[in-house]
């Protein structure tokens, strides 16, 4: 691959998204001047003006760019994702073009991992009851006792992380720290295997489940993982455990999370993302029993977009130095 030089080197850096903290900040901007001032580095705030600066970019720092945009971009050489799901690039030209690909991937592992331990901690606790209580000035102790979900302890259960990557190990890191017996889930049943028992492959995943007490669904999107929690592995799963999901929507099957939840087969659920975000208000989940729903805020942090600023220098001094890249997407496999 043909590396720049700063000198030589047009960067654009666009991304509009109706959620304004998914928008890159200035200050990403500002800090790839610093460091070399000799690069042209473009910001653009919207998509208006990206067809009229995409031919002559060597680097492109973005959510999304269409196959249509590609093709205009004759010089693009490395197109950097901000965010951590690519499958929204995983299109045929992209994929045939030879471009380098990198994404954000542990930028958001440790605001994940936090958020998902304080989402099982709510299950666990039954906080959402607590909360809808409180609203009604209801004192709702011996309510909340005999609710069938009695209020539990963490400790000596067993969490199965599925999908057991960057955000899987910073949840694990927590979870120990609350003596959970943790277990993970990958495509190969490798991994890193300090802070889990054990590592199974994504072939025993219904091995795993009847054992688990919680169930995190953290894997990446691809063609593979589309409801890789469906029917079938709800009914594999003990009865009262908990399942989480702060992957992708399309990973769970919701219709039926919702039967298992109205059933009583599931003992509560959390989830972050859904198939259709934002979802509709008359969406089924918002009424199902013992879910509880956070708006895709997992991986939001006051510190996101200075860690987003870090890792693109880093990645960018590796460019220019003519290092291995760190980062890369697997264009076979989709992340």
């Amino acid at each position: 691959m043909n590396r720049t030089k700063p000198a030589d080197t047009k960067l654009v850096i666009c991304v509009w998204h109706p959620f304004t903290e998914w928008r890159p900040k200035a200050l990403m901007a500002e800090a790839i001047g610093r460091r070399w001032p000799e690069m042209r580095v473009v910001h653009l705030t919207d998509y208006d003006q990206l067809p009229e600066e995409l031919p002559d970019t060597d680097i492109f720092v973005g959510y999304s760019l269409r196959a249509k945009q590609l093709k205009d971009a004759k010089k693009l050489k490395w197109l950097h994702s901000t965010a951590a799901g690519v499958a929204q690039l995983m299109y045929p030209e992209l994929r045939d073009s030879g471009i380098l690909v990198t994404n954000p991937s542990g930028v958001f592992s440790v605001p994940m991992a936090e958020h998902t331990m304080g989402l099982l901690l709510a299950l666990a606790r039954n906080f959402p009851d607590s909360v809808r209580q409180q609203d009604r000035a209801n004192w709702s102790q011996q309510e909340l006792w005999d609710k069938p979900q009695h209020l539990a302890e963490v400790n000596g259960q067993v969490l199965l992380i599925v999908g057991y990557g960057s955000i899987g190990r910073e949840l694990a890191k927590r979870a120990k720290a609350f003596e959970m017996r943790v277990w993970g889930v990958t495509r190969s049943g490798e991994g890193d295997g300090e802070h889990v028992e054990r590592i199974f492959p994504a072939s025993k995943l219904h091995e795993a489940l009847p054992e688990a007490d919680y169930v995190v669904i953290a894997a990446p999107e691809t063609a593979e993982t589309k409801h890789l929690i469906g029917a079938a592995e709800l009914a594999k799963m003990r009865r009262g455990a908990r399942l989480i999901n702060v992957g992708r929507g399309s990973l769970l099957d919701e219709e039926a999370l919702i039967r298992a939840l109205e059933s009583g087969t599931l003992g509560g659920a959390a989830i972050d993302v859904a198939q259709t975000e934002p979802l509709p208000g008359d969406s089924p989940l918002w009424k199902a029993p013992n879910l509880f729903i956070t708006p895709h805020t997992s991986a939001l942090s006051d510190r996101l977009w200075k860690r987003q600023t870090s890792l693109l220098v880093e990645l960018l001094e590796r460019w220019f130095d003519g290092r291995d890249m760190s980062n890369r997407v697997d264009l076979k496999r989709g992340y």
